[in-house]
């Protein structure tokens, strides 16, 4: 049995493969006012498609539909497969609420009563 795979079926598994990858992935990149959605993350970086997405560098960030996960300064590592992969540079998480300068107490008053 032979194992040769033509270049129009090639074409068109490939095709399938990122349309699958875009369809479970919720995950998404933004760059200035545009997004473009990521078709896979992994610990050390991410992947786009290569069609549709410009050649990205810089600050950048990961959004999870709606939720803020990460802003990352990113490389361009390679294209392969109709992917363009990404490294981070530095990944650092989003929080919802500014860091405190100091130590909270678990039982600490969350304010002040004013007297009357």
């Amino acid at each position: 049995m032979s194992t040769y795979v033509s270049d129009d079926v090639r074409l068109q598994l490939n095709v399938a493969r990122l349309a699958a990858l875009k369809k479970v992935s919720r995950l998404r990149v933004q760059v200035g006012d545009i997004y473009f959605p990521v078709l896979r993350q992994w610990r050390d970086g991410f992947s786009v498609e290569e069609e549709t997405a410009p050649l990205l560098r810089g600050l950048v960030d990961l959004y999870d539909g709606g939720r803020h996960v990460c802003q990352c300064l990113i490389i361009a590592s390679e294209s392969e497969a109709g992917e363009r992969r990404y490294e981070f540079k530095r990944n650092t998480a989003a929080s919802d609420k500014a860091p405190l300068d100091h130590y909270r107490e678990p039982d600490a008053p969350m304010g002040l009563l004013p007297r009357d």
